[in-house]
């Protein structure tokens, strides 16, 4: 099969000829349709969040099932379906209570294993990983679920409790913090995004967002006298140390802080001001994905229509140009939203 993969660290990503994957015996192979260029792929291929080397990257997919293993029980032959970027394996305690996104033997692929740049993808628990497609959700759409907008989507409904009229901000536009402008805006938030990208936050305008503010020292401010005092819920969707300190500072007391963005390298262990945190009684919290079993309630707002993640996808690119739109990503942007990787036959 074809797949799109680097050899070492900062390697030029190319298409190139790979054995097809075997099916594990709980697992399935999906033929992959769509899949997101993803900001954490080029973390990987950068080196910042190691992994095995050569890798094929990619972990956001959407596709059609072609191969099951014999222990896997309902899903099948022919079937559309997504997948979260963190699979679980299906046997431990966290994933017997619903928290595979924290499966200590999980597997990401693109990161533990060979990822969704490719024809096709081999995933392990299937029964557990697989979610069903809605018949009317294409493929591309699909795609831009995986990863950035469950990760959004569950970083505000489970660990900001949004509700209508609160005052949310979003301290970083790419993907997933567009994402989180789109939901916090179908919660009934009234959003402030700050992005020092002005094509970001252009679309975050066009996405609902009330409040446009360039990123810097005065951002924080800013946020505190449009907020009258305050966010009830901050997002960091960069991962940075400054975005992570300005997320906290944002917030009025008992606010909640939402760490997305991951945190990496030197910026791995970021200053907080827990000071700040005590006294405004702040909440502080971490969000790594959505597990499998909580995508329906999401779903059933996207088929709605209440959730519209195709205005998300800023390019659509053939598997050849896959390699250099990972690439671009070490250059200042240009552009805003989401770029997915259709295969031949989607």
């Amino acid at each position: 099969m074809r797949a799109v993969r680097y050899d070492a660290y900062g390697a030029t990503p190319r298409v190139v000829d790979v054995p097809a994957p075997a099916c594990p015996r709980d697992g399935a192979v999906v033929e992959v349709r769509a899949t997101g260029v993803c900001r954490s792929d080029w973390h990987a291929w950068q080196g910042h969040d190691p992994v095995p080397l050569p890798q094929v990257p990619g972990h956001e997919l959407a596709g059609v099932v072609v191969a099951v293993g014999a222990e896997v029980r309902n899903r099948h032959v022919g079937e559309r379906v997504t997948v979260p970027f963190v699979c679980g394996c299906g046997r431990c305690s966290y994933c017997a209570a619903g928290d595979a996104q924290v499966c200590p033997d999980q597997y990401q692929p693109g990161f533990t294993g060979p990822g969704s740049f490719a024809d096709l993808v081999a995933l392990p628990a299937a029964d557990l990983n697989l979610v069903p497609l809605p018949d009317d959700l294409d493929f591309v759409t699909a795609a831009a679920l995986g990863c950035r907008f469950a990760t959004a989507y569950r970083a505000l409904t489970a660990h900001g409790r949004v509700t209508g009229g609160d005052r949310v901000v979003v301290h970083g536009c790419g993907g997933v913090g567009l994402s989180a402008v789109l939901v916090a805006v179908a919660l009934g938030a009234r959003v402030v995004a700050v992005d020092t990208s002005e094509p970001a936050l252009r679309l975050a305008g066009e996405l609902g967002a009330e409040h446009l503010l360039p990123g810097g020292p005065e951002a924080v401010r800013r946020v505190l006298d449009l907020t009258d005092g305050g966010a009830h819920v901050s997002v960091d969707a960069v991962g940075s140390t400054a975005t992570a300190i300005a997320s906290v500072s944002s917030l009025r007391p008992r606010g909640r802080h939402v760490q997305v963005g991951l945190l990496l390298g030197e910026h791995a262990h970021p200053p907080l001001p827990m000071d700040v945190v005590v006294a405004k009684e702040l909440e502080i919290y971490g969000s790594h994905g959505m597990a499998a079993g909580d995508y329906p309630p999401m779903l059933e707002l996207v088929t709605s229509g209440a959730l519209r993640p195709d205005r998300l996808v800023g390019s659509v690119i053939g598997l050849d140009d896959a390699g250099a739109a990972l690439c671009s990503m070490s250059l200042p942007s240009t552009s805003a939203g989401v770029t997915v990787v259709r295969l031949e036959g989607s």
